[in-house]
């Protein structure tokens, strides 16, 4: 029942490129897929929101400094998170999981109405998104729930397998739809799946889990009226640049606009009110109309960089917590980063679903961010990565002889 260990050679650097075979070469590529994604969203953000904001009659630059504000919290936060111990972090994880279904709870009643959904709660000058913070809560829950039952040895039926974890992510999952939030309640499931997958769910058992969502999400698409347009849209493309279809019209017509270099950054034309939402859930077809197929494709192998780090991490490690919250958190950043790609170049039905890292969203940076300092932590504590650590620990700094002086003096 149970994932097999790493079978893949540690320390032995690969053929193609050496550097990867390093003990920490993981956890170097995670900071730097994770700086350049953050500067290029601060980028992105500064661009699309100074055309919505001049056009309301504001400041071009109230949005890019609420995202750099999201910013200079989460570099800290990382940093705490990535040196936090992993008992700690699994000592977290029951009062995570109870204060995101009470906060979801809580959102329900006292949240922001926006567009019809009820997704936020107002704290002063900021707006916090519970669903955000759930997909953490979640992770670490479930991570620390399935690691206690292998390690006990209770993976051994479908009951041990699916008992409390199914109850507890599909509570999380119905909260966050009753928010009219499918994007976020597919994230969710796409995080219980990966953790059933680590663990070693039988192939049966995992096909009838994953078609049972499959179910559940069609059906909650066809009962609400915007997502079944949604999917109906998709499915039948077609009408004028500003009917119903315009988002995804747009949005192919900036990623068309953009050609192989791009327009130039700044000189997006669709960002003027043509694609909604267009620093949020569709900035990835402006940064394709400023920064052409290069950036777009630039920005894509980001991602991939950051997912193969996470899942080497996760191969590699034989604590069964760090494997499973690392192979979590790559599956839900590279999912949450490949469905935006796919729903912006109309792959996929239009979601909701932000660019981790890139979209304007406070919530969203911020519980990214905090993944990111649990990947970085699992990184730190992977066998090679630890065992030189420890070897520096016990040796020290390096001293280098001081010469000493001539004396030339007669």
């Amino acid at each position: 029942m149970t994932a097999p260990a790493a079978s893949e050679p540690r320390g032995r650097s690969l053929p193609w490129l050496p550097a990867l075979g390093r003990p920490r070469a993981c956890y170097h590529l995670i900071i730097g897929t994770t700086c350049l994604l953050t500067a290029i969203g601060l980028v992105m953000v500064l661009s699309t929101s100074s055309a919505s904001q001049l056009y309301a009659g504001q400041s071009p630059y109230s949005v890019f400094l609420h995202q750099l504000v999201g910013v200079v919290i989460g570099v800290p936060l990382i940093w705490v998170l990535s040196r936090t111990s992993p008992r700690v972090l699994r000592a977290l994880a029951n009062p995570l999981m109870i204060a995101a279904i009470a906060s979801l709870v809580l959102v329900l009643f006292i949240g922001q109405d926006v567009n019809g959904a009820r997704r936020w709660i107002e704290l002063g000058p900021v707006q916090i998104q519970p669903s955000e913070f759930a997909k953490l809560a979640l992770l670490i829950w479930g991570a620390d729930l399935l690691a206690r039952k292998e390690e006990l040895r209770q993976l051994n039926d479908w009951r041990g397998l699916l008992m409390p974890l199914l109850p507890g992510a599909v509570l999380l999952a119905l909260l966050v739809q009753a928010e009219h939030d499918l994007g976020t309640t597919f994230i969710l499931l796409v995080i219980l799946l990966a953790l059933l997958w680590v663990v070693g769910t039988p192939g049966r058992l995992f096909t009838c889990m994953l078609a049972l969502i499959g179910f559940a999400l069609l059906a909650s698409i066809l009962v609400k009226g915007y997502e079944s347009a949604r999917l109906f849209g998709f499915l039948h493309p077609g009408g004028g640049p500003t009917g119903p279809n315009q988002q995804a019209i747009q949005g192919q017509t900036a990623l068309g606009s953009g050609q192989l270099f791009g327009v130039g950054l700044g000189h997006s034309r669709e960002k003027w009110g043509w694609v909604p939402n267009a620093s949020t859930d569709f900035i990835f077809s402006i940064l394709g109309e400023e920064f052409g197929l290069i950036g777009t494709l630039c920005v894509v192998f980001l991602y991939a960089g950051l997912a193969y780090a996470g899942l080497r991490v996760a191969r590699r490690m034989s604590d069964p917590f760090l494997r499973l919250a690392a192979a979590g958190i790559t599956v839900w950043i590279a999912g949450q980063a490949l469905v935006n790609i796919c729903t912006v170049t109309i792959l996929l039905p239009i979601t909701g679903v932000p660019l981790p890292l890139i979209s304007q969203g406070l919530s969203s940076l911020l519980v990214t961010m905090a993944a990111i300092g649990v990947l970085l932590c699992c990184a730190r504590h992977e066998p090679d990565a630890a065992a030189v650590a420890v070897k520096r620990t016990v040796k020290g700094p390096v001293k280098r002889p001081v010469k000493a002086r001539q004396n030339n003096e007669v």
